[in-house]
């Protein structure tokens, strides 16, 4: 091998492994310190972890949705728990009433309580002025619970809510109309006549709509079938109650499947993007140590030309 002293190419193979090592160590130090690979190391696999990303966000915040809507209905029934006590409560007052040994002050006073009751629930239920809300929304509105300007009324359809990460996936809940303007048929209260041998001779069927149970200029304790009347509409808002129940009970099976589909896209997001830590923290002490090397290596290589000095003399 050749002596030579203006191009030291032993020197420049080791500054090039040097530099090379040291490139591979910054690159190590990179990933180590963010905990992820960059797009340099697997572009086409950034590129899928980004989708991943923005698919594991947006099932997150659809979640989000999710729980409110589940608290939403959770509101709803609580106070549907209040209209169904105090129906209950009128419901005894009816039969209270209808007792013959009742002065007509006591009935006087019974009527005074069950048209408070009356008054309670349409305070509830009905008006701009509906207590029964949630985040501004009317939940005894029926619609989507948005109040317009346009006779004091809600708009149509129902409450939707989006419940996944792509269009068009959403589910829409239903809320009740529990209004005083209501006059929707909720039931009909049966009567029937009997002969001395008790065998029907007749029959009648009322209808009873919603209105008619919580407006005070068309139900007292003394109307007609007041009783019947006013077991419909336990039973109305009962019925209501289940279907809120059950839609309750959707929201939290959807709930647990965003959860485990989010849980499954974090996994597999990791598998492509999170770094080893173990397997890089291993590397780099790999690299470190080759740079060490390659620097006292150098030192070494650049000395060989200064024994060109000594075949002078």
């Amino acid at each position: 091998m050749a002596l030579a002293v203006h191009n030291n190419t032993s020197a420049f193979n080791v500054f090039a492994s040097y530099t090379n090592n040291i490139g591979k160590m910054k690159k190590s130090m990179s990933r180590l310190s963010t905990g992820t690979i960059s797009v340099l190391d697997d572009p086409s696999g950034v590129g899928i972890s980004e989708r991943m990303r923005s698919q594991i966000r947006s099932t997150n915040m659809s979640r989000n949705n999710v729980d409110n809507g589940v608290s939403m209905l959770q509101t709803a029934d609580s106070w549907l728990q209040k209209i169904n006590d105090m129906l209950n409560r009128m419901h005894e007052l009816a039969v209270e009433a209808n007792d013959g040994t009742k002065t007509s002050k006591d009935v006087s006073n019974i009527q005074t309580e069950f048209k408070q009751l009356q008054s309670e629930i349409v305070r509830i239920t009905s008006r701009s002025t509906a207590a029964g809300k949630y985040n501004g929304l009317f939940l005894f509105r029926g619609g989507n619970g948005r109040g317009v300007v346009n006779q004091d009324g809600v708009g149509t359809g129902s409450i939707t809510i989006q419940i996944g990460a792509e269009v068009s996936q959403t589910i829409g809940l239903n809320v009740v109309d529990l209004q005083v303007t209501n006059t929707a048929n909720i039931g009909t209260v049966a009567t029937y006549a009997y002969s001395t041998d008790n065998d029907v001779t007749g029959s009648t069927y009322t209808t009873v709509t919603w209105g008619s149970i919580v407006d005070t200029t068309k139900m007292s304790i003394t109307s007609g079938l007041a009783i019947g009347k006013i077991a419909k509409a336990i039973d109305h808002v009962a019925n209501n109650r289940a279907v809120l129940g059950a839609q309750q009970s959707r929201l939290e099976q959807t709930s647990s499947g965003l959860l485990a589909y989010e849980d499954n896209l974090k996994n597999a997001e990791s598998k492509i993007r999170d770094v080893d830590m173990a397997s890089e923290s291993t590397e780099f002490s790999k690299y470190q140590i080759l740079s060490q090397i390659s620097n006292a290596m150098l030192a070494q290589a650049n000395q060989i030309p200064s024994s060109a000095v000594q075949l002078l003399g």
